[in-house]
């Protein structure tokens, strides 16, 4: 069993008999019946509360004529010069997008954020565990189909899964369409549930446990070479460049990650409001 962290803890106590309840409802049985809420889940909520307040704050210190450094730093992942914040992606791949900004932008800074708040000493990425990429990636899939049905409605939706239109016989184009592309698209729909999943799932897990083992040789260098001379501490720099490189390392993964879960539901979004040739 993981070792609960402080945060779970405390959800636990207030929270715990009524996760209790709720999981004896839908008969799910806990891995923990003394904490039936795991650390992941409480890290998202921990997430989603700092989230909250961190808006809510950024919110009343907006200005047009003297934004503050924070404003201008969230104002760089929407547009940057480099083109590559979410409103720029979303520009550039969907016409008329920005409608489809809240949601996608939401999406990936929820995940950038739980990829680095493990950098707090005693947090944990969510996203290491794998329930949580999968939930993003459900969301996910469900939202950019629910973008094509309303964009084209359920039939017009549906002829996107029986290839582009070529001028053909009617009956060669309906045995290919349904009896060849239908099954290849609804594969190739699916599989994007589980590559979105073990993507963020996979770099993020390997990327914590370097990170905390490498953190936790830091500092065991850092207390012998101080233990063994008086310079030691001075000493102990050299040896800690390389868990300091791994630190670099996670957080490079952690941003990496969640651009790339930002500009996937951009494609795929775009290919589902795409207009048929």
């Amino acid at each position: 069993m993981e070792h609960p962290l402080w945060i779970t803890v405390i959800l636990n106590k207030l929270f715990g008999g009524a996760a209790l309840a709720l999981l004896a409802a839908l008969h799910i049985q806990p891995a923990s019946r003394e904490y039936p809420i795991p650390n992941h889940v409480s890290m998202e909520v921990l997430v989603f509360a700092l989230s909250v307040v961190f808006f809510l704050w950024l919110k009343g210190r907006i200005s047009a004529d003297r934004p503050g450094a924070t404003q201008q730093v969230m104002e760089m992942l929407l547009t940057n010069p480099m083109d590559v914040g979410i409103r720029d992606l979303v520009r550039q791949n969907i016409h008329d997008g920005d409608r489809y900004v809240p949601m996608i932008g939401t999406i990936g800074i929820f995940i950038l954020i739980c990829n680095l708040i493990s950098l707090i000493p005693t947090l944990q990425s969510p996203t290491a565990d794998k329930s949580v990429p999968l939930g993003c990636a459900t969301i996910v899939f469900i939202y950019y189909n629910y973008c094509g049905f309303a964009k084209h409605g359920p039939f017009g939706y549906a002829k996107h899964f029986l290839g582009p239109e070529m001028p053909m016989p009617g009956i060669v184009k309906w045995v290919l369409g349904v009896g060849l592309m239908l099954p290849i698209e609804l594969f190739s729909h699916s599989f994007r549930l589980l590559s979105l999943t073990v993507r963020l799932w996979v770099n993020m897990m390997v990327s914590e446990i370097l990170y905390v083992i490498f953190l936790g040789l830091m500092l065991d260098v850092f207390l012998l070479l101080g233990k063994l001379s008086s310079v030691g501490y001075v000493s102990a720099i050299l040896p800690l460049g390389v868990p300091l490189a791994f630190i670099g390392l996670h957080i490079f993964v952690g941003i990496l990650q969640a651009f790339v879960f930002t500009i996937l539901p951009v494609v795929y979004v775009a290919g589902a409001v795409a207009e048929q040739h």
